[in-house]
């Protein structure tokens, strides 16, 4: 509690000066925005080639090792100051401006996911098994080719951007740690402290040129549950003679979705989703056990709070009425992604600059989750949603489908928003004093 108290109290801090500075954008005039425009372009057939080759060589998460060395070699090209191994095969790199500032950040994930491809296309993953089905190509070639782009612009940086290349978003492997809370653990805010980040995840709802954001909670909440239900074998002739650990799991999981039509505020996004169950060992014997792994979506902290209980006394309940016993496993994993509300409002104005008001879309919160929220939680930050699907399609293969397909022509979108997003932002907080506060906090 202390920790997220003094986060908050920070993060305030910030936002304080970051809206009583200076609102003069004297980074993004006429001519720097044509000029970034024109190395978009002129960079634009290579940072394709870049994601094509990503796309076709995917690693999973704490396994990006080629993927990682692509990314250090191309940042050191670019005269950045580069730090490998962050987090096992994190990258940083660092552009450092002509003019003094605080520093802002960029971050992108790497990692691919266990899902066997079924695209057709020329370039389609090469790794049997292993698919970028969440664009995390794209979001690697969007922040490189930002960097290619600004690295072009340093007379007109007012500070420094730290591009952060994460591994292991989708989640580390078992027994391991990794993602946003282990680079934030090793230092990647810190060094120089790191006043502000952006994001974004390629998003499949939205048409090519097209950005979509919320205010507050973005994204939410994602814990996981393993239940339990232990009940004695019997003969399926004789079920009076065993306590049917089947019959129990499907009366619990009917029951755990009355917690959010009956038990919770209606208007309170709350999921409960039982992905997998597992019990019985034969057509004719009543099963004795029954496992049930399921995740838990919300964006209210104290909602996330109270569900645990709930669950346990559903559980608890139904099988007390049966003989059964129970044993829950209830893992807290991801916070819900916040856009600090203030922030957006600083930045909006920004992208209706870059890519023009009517493109810039306000959405709802998902519930789908994101490690992103873990800097969110410690600095000023905005994530956004890249649309990605093409012009005249009306649906596009979501997230994680085998099938999913980006539009290639929204990494330049991405790498405008971006380019005007860190300038910008730089600048309106070039007056502010430049100090560690954000070091105490990793």
């Amino acid at each position: 509690m202390g920790k997220h108290l003094s986060n908050s109290i920070l993060i305030s801090a910030i936002l304080i000066g970051l809206l009583t500075g200076s609102v003069q954008l004297k980074a993004i005039d006429l001519k720097t925005a044509a000029a970034i425009d024109q190395e978009i372009e002129k960079n634009r057939a290579e940072i394709i080639k870049i994601r094509r080759f990503l796309h076709m060589n995917p690693e999973l998460s704490n396994r990006e090792y080629e993927t990682s060395k692509l990314v250090a070699n191309k940042l050191t090209a670019l005269g950045l100051e580069v730090k490998t191994g962050v987090a096992r095969t994190g990258v940083v790199g660092l552009l450092t401006g002509a003019l003094p500032g605080p520093t802002v950040a960029i971050r992108a994930d790497m990692d691919a996911l266990p899902v066997e491809e079924q695209n057709t296309f020329p370039y389609k993953s090469l790794n049997p098994g292993v698919m970028h089905a969440c664009g995390h190509d794209v979001h690697t070639s969007i922040a490189l080719g930002t960097a290619m782009v600004l690295s072009n612009f340093k007379d007109k940086i007012r500070g420094k951007i730290k591009f952060i290349f994460q591994p292991a978003e989708e989640g580390a492997p078992a027994g391991e740690e990794g993602g946003a809370s282990l680079m934030i653990k090793e230092g990647v805010l810190a060094d120089p402290p790191v006043r502000a980040i952006f994001g974004l995840h390629v998003w499949p709802d939205l048409k090519v040129g097209q950005v979509g954001y919320a205010e507050g909670y973005t994204m939410a909440s994602s814990d996981s549950l393993t239940l339990t239900i232990k009940g004695k074998s019997a003969h399926g002739a004789r079920p009076q003679e065993g306590i049917d650990a089947i019959v129990i799991a499907a009366e619990v999981i009917s029951n755990l979705q009355n917690i959010s039509s009956r038990l919770v505020d209606p208007t309170e996004p709350l999921v409960i989703s039982i992905g997998k169950i597992q019990g019985g060992v034969r057509s004719n014997i009543i099963a004795d056990k029954v496992v049930m792994e399921g995740t838990v979506r919300t964006l209210s902290a104290e909602l996330r709070d109270q569900i645990p209980e709930m669950i346990e006394k559903i559980a608890a309940g139904i099988c007390q009425s049966y003989g059964a016993s129970y044993n829950l496993d209830y893992e807290r994993q991801l916070p819900p992604v916040y856009n600090h509300p203030e922030f957006v409002r600083l930045v909006i104005p920004w992208l209706f600059k870059s890519i023009g008001e009517a493109n810039v879309v306000e959405v709802r919160p998902q519930l789908v989750a994101e490690d992103f929220a873990y800097y969110a939680e410690r600095i000023p930050a905005f994530y956004f949603f890249l649309g990605v699907k093409s012009p005249g399609q009306m649906t596009a293969a979501p997230l994680h489908s085998p099938n999913f397909n980006p539009d290639e022509r929204a990494i330049s979108v991405g790498i405008k928003a971006m380019c005007h997003l860190v300038l910008n932002a730089l600048e309106q907080q070039a007056s502010l004093k430049t100090s560690g506060e954000v070091e105490s906090v990793n």
